[in-house]
């Protein structure tokens, strides 16, 4: 019983698993479209108005819950109240104590370090779970007014962007006819840490949750029993964060003067890519990407923030630089009309972290059959090559191959000390795939399951997000969809096939199956005996809670009969 969805307060005893997803989500999506609508029209009393309509909502609570409690990387660690959410009834109660209770005060987040490339360590601050569930709240109501504003070059952390959008961005600016050759390779010190809290409420303006933001701001942090005081920076770890980064760093485009064809005036000598706090300036000269530096600075010192000088470099696209994992660089070729070409591969850097992944992994499965090795290897082999697949990476997926061999060779020896080579190659390599002439594939001779190789994953060029195109805008509906079909690549065949019928929805709860969700096969015909039960027009593709919530609804149904027939 969810009454009403779009503005009410639900005060009845609620069952999470009888919730129509379908109509909740569909509430938020519009709230969020018509937000997004009015805030491009300029009318801005109705934006105030449909966000407050958004903050009281009950379907964005219930859409909030479900994010923080099911969705997100975090669902698992408890912030100062050590209160984490998994049971249905917890998460019932939550919502209806998120919607209920007025005014919220605000708890200082737990501080927790994770290892960075570099081998320092990276803060993050966790808020507690009702935080995070108004912090989601606050984010549905202010983050549709700002993706009507936010410029074509900004990727990171926006609904329908990401990595390779940011990465392709980069590549349409190292053509080789391209005349801007000199990047500025930019790092800012501390963004999150120092960004400027007075700079952050000013740019809101007069957002109806102004007030909970500052207070989140303004919180602090708990580390080793200790509480510290935050007067600037926005901790990483909160939901809200990285918008109000976004936020922070928006209009640097308009900041360096750059101007794009169909603009008033010449088109600027600068070019702009963004990914969160990593951005890169291409410029036509060295002394235009010298100038670039200290009026970047400038730009920045009044959001509190600066340029770190270490890290900050300015060079020749010959001589190439990493971005987002990937290395993008000029290099001779004699057929170009202008003898170069410009290659995009992975990163000397993330090729090394892979293979010392690899190294820790095989070790690790020292005793464990090939079948658990397999397992274990499968989804990280799958994961960076649909990464980086999208770049010139055949011959670093060669090479990744040849490297996977040997650590399987070795591996395999230890497992049979007192074997032949003939008995150790019969044992673990055979030509499994055959629809590949390799007979050096390693799996596991009873199950026929395998170990899938770099090579076998067919590079495949990005087709870069539209400058200024939103999910929220409404109009661009059918654009979205046609880009979710695009995505089919990354999946297995067979999953590609059904999510294609399905339009690429979740019949359950209507999003996107490939969302960031764990995707389950359901069974309309649940019997193992029938033979129909694996049969296509039996099977759909669902979210992993949609699944959990179809099967636990059917018990709830039986047992409910139980009663009452007994």
């Amino acid at each position: 019983m969810q009454g009403d969805l779009a503005n009410g307060t639900e005060r009845q005893q609620m069952n999470w698993y009888s919730i129509d997803w379908r109509k909740t989500n569909r509430a938020v999506r519009n709230l969020r479209q018509r937000i997004f609508k009015a805030a491009k029209a300029g009318e801005h009393d109705k934006v105030r108005q449909l966000q407050k309509l958004m903050l009281r909502s009950f379907s964005n609570t219930l859409e909030s819950v479900r994010r923080v409690t099911q969705v997100n990387a975090g669902k698992n660690t408890a912030g100062m109240d050590k209160v984490i959410v998994k049971t249905a009834k917890g998460k019932s109660e939550l919502a209806q104590t998120v919607q209920l209770q007025q005014p919220w005060r605000i708890h200082p987040a737990r501080r927790v370090y994770i290892p960075k490339a570099n081998g320092k360590q990276r803060p993050l601050g966790i808020p507690t779970i009702m935080d995070r569930v108004h912090q989601a709240r606050v984010k549905n109501a202010l983050e549709p007014e700002w993706e009507s504003r936010f410029e074509g070059c900004s990727h990171g952390f926006r609904p329908g962007r990401g990595c390779h959008d940011a990465i392709m961005h980069v590549y349409s600016f190292s053509k080789a006819a391209s005349r801007r050759k000199w990047v500025v390779d930019a790092d800012i010190k501390g963004a999150f840490d120092n960004i400027s809290h007075d700079f952050l409420l000013k740019a809101i303006g007069n957002f109806p949750a102004k007030e909970l933001i500052r207070q989140w701001l303004k919180a602090g942090y708990v580390d080793k029993n200790v509480f510290y005081e935050t007067s600037a920076g926005t901790p990483q770890g909160g939901i809200v964060s990285p918008l109000l980064a976004n936020i922070a760093l928006h209009g640097l485009e308009e900041g360096i003067g750059v101007r794009r064809r169909g603009t008033s005036g010449p088109v600027s000598t600068r070019a702009l890519v963004r990914y969160a706090d990593d951005f890169l300036i291409f410029c036509d000269t060295r002394e235009i990407a010298e100038r670039t530096i200290p009026e970047v600075n400038a730009w920045l010192s009044e959001r509190g923030l600066a340029l770190s000088e270490e890290k900050t470099r300015i060079v020749h696209i010959t001589e190439g630089f990493d971005f987002l994992g990937f290395n993008i660089r000029h290099y001779r070729n004699s057929s170009s009309k202008t003898g170069w070409k410009p290659l995009v591969k992975p990163s000397k850097q993330s090729i090394q972290k892979l293979k010392d992944r690899f190294r820790d992994e095989w070790k690790r499965m020292h005793g464990s059959n090939a079948l658990a090795v397999i397992h274990q290897m499968t989804p990280i082999i799958r994961g960076w090559a649909n990464y980086f697949r999208i770049g010139n990476s055949k011959e670093a997926f060669k090479n990744l191959d040849m490297y996977m061999l040997h650590k399987a060779i070795r591996w395999a020896k230890r497992q049979q000390r007192n074997k032949s080579w003939k008995s150790i190659t019969g044992k673990y390599w055979g030509q499994f795939n055959s629809k590949r002439k390799d007979k050096w594939v390693f799996g596991d001779k009873e199950s026929g399951i395998y170990l899938k190789k770099f090579a076998w994953c067919s590079i495949k060029r990005h087709v870069m997000v539209q400058r200024t195109a939103s999910k929220d805008d409404p109009s661009l509906r059918s654009y979205w969809l046609n880009r979710e079909f695009r995505k089919l690549s990354t999946v297995t065949k067979g999953k590609s096939t059904m999510m294609a019928n399905q339009r690429c929805m979740c019949p359950v709860c209507g999003e996107f199956l490939l969302n960031g969700e764990e995707v389950h096969d359901h069974h309309l015909i649940m019997d193992k005996t029938d033979p129909q039960r694996e049969h296509m027009g039996n099977r759909r593709l669902v979210h992993l809670y949609c699944h959990q919530q179809l099967h636990l609804s059917e018990i709830i149904k039986e047992s409910i009969k139980r009663e009452v027939t007994s």
